[in-house]
């Protein structure tokens, strides 16, 4: 038995080293030692502990970003009704979407996982939905839309309850006393990573944040759009943590990974891209801004193709989807969204206020 002996005057104390290895070798995703005590040492999950400091470090609050200028374009005559639409149709959305995420995060993944430091950014991918979600209350307060409009357009527009039936249906199934040694129920829960990570935020999301950031290109809404820069660079984040997530799950419990099951994930985001487009359709009815619902139509197969790659799946239209927006490659690409915040952009630190973003970064 390996020991460590420490004396401090006439006491004496004990480690056993041997116990901290068998922590570490206890350590799962699913069906590890699950205990009380939040003790994330020895850390197994590096990743979800580097992920965590970079989420924390990149911290920002809403009300710190002014919306002086976005309120007086709102009120002016510059902005068109496809314009507005587009504003109107991204907060509507996202103020339910943000807290879909959230809450499956919390009452799903969170309450199975067992590894401490996975819990740790975890709890922080949530409180980031939080953030997400006043940020939305900030818009619609500050522009003086009418909350219960906004309620009412993903209660009554059927391309946003549709997608947001999609998830919410999934996530309502895994609220239940789960055996995760069983090979369905492990399954179900991959399904839900992938579901929420790759689909639902990794994909279905980046249609409304082109269009906002294709506004704020145009130095429209500045105020709006910085938001939605933030809340990139955590979606990008968020997207790394459900990825790993399932790679390691995946790693741990090879069963999972049938033909049949990897068939079943690239059915999910066939069906996640189809929702989309009529979404898509819906937010851009007729070509403004420069977009076209076409378009976009082929930047979600592009993006869809690339998160299904990425979690090692074939993609859905191989090699024939190109990025048809160059220019969004800077803001939302998948390989360079990662580092899109760095260098003289942004980086939250503690107390701090936010900086403005240089023009050259866009």
């Amino acid at each position: 038995m390996a020991t460590t002996t420490i004396t401090l005057g006439d006491r004496k104390f004990v480690l056993d080293a041997d116990k901290a290895e068998a922590a570490l070798a206890d350590k799962r995703v699913i069906n590890g030692k699950d205990s009380m005590f939040f003790n994330i040492l020895p850390i197994k999950y590096q990743w979800a502990y580097e992920l965590y400091k970079t989420m924390k470090a990149n911290h920002w609050e809403p009300e710190d970003i002014t919306m002086q200028k976005d309120v007086e374009q709102w009120r002016s005559d510059e902005i068109s009704d496809v314009e507005r639409w587009i504003i109107k149709m991204g907060i509507g959305y996202f103020s339910a979407a943000e807290g879909i995420v959230g809450d499956n995060i919390q009452h799903v993944v969170r309450e199975v996982v067992t590894a401490p430091e996975l819990k740790l950014v975890l709890g922080r991918h949530a409180h980031e939905e939080n953030i997400h979600a006043d940020s939305l209350v900030y818009m619609i307060s500050s522009l003086g839309l009418n909350p219960h409009e906004c309620e009412a357009m993903f209660e009554d527009i059927p391309t946003i309850s549709e997608k947001n039936a999609f998830v919410v249906n999934n996530s309502r199934s895994m609220r239940r006393d789960i055996d995760l040694t069983v090979l369905k129920n492990k399954q179900d829960l991959a399904k839900n990573i992938f579901l929420f990570g790759q689909v639902m935020e990794g994909t279905q999301f980046y249609g409304l944040f082109g269009m906002i950031l294709s506004l704020y290109r145009q130095n429209k809404f500045p105020g709006i759009g910085q938001m939605f820069r933030y809340t990139l660079r955590d979606e990008s984040n968020h997207i790394e943590v459900f990825r790993n997530l399932l790679m390691d799950l995946i790693d741990e419990n090879p069963d999972i990974w049938t033909e049949e099951f990897k068939a079943d994930l690239r059915e999910t985001m066939a069906e996640g891209i189809r929702l989309e487009k009529q979404f898509i359709r819906d937010c851009l009815p007729v070509s403004a801004v420069g977009l076209n619902s076409e378009e976009f139509e082929q930047y979600i197969d592009y993006i869809a193709d690339r998160r299904l790659s990425s979690c090692g799946l074939a993609p859905l239209n191989g090699e024939a989807t190109s990025n048809p927006f160059p220019w969004l490659a800077e803001m939302m690409d998948i390989k360079k969204e990662q580092n899109f915040f760095e260098g003289r952009v942004t980086e939250y630190q503690k107390a701090s206020s936010l900086a403005e973003v240089d023009d050259d970064d866009l």
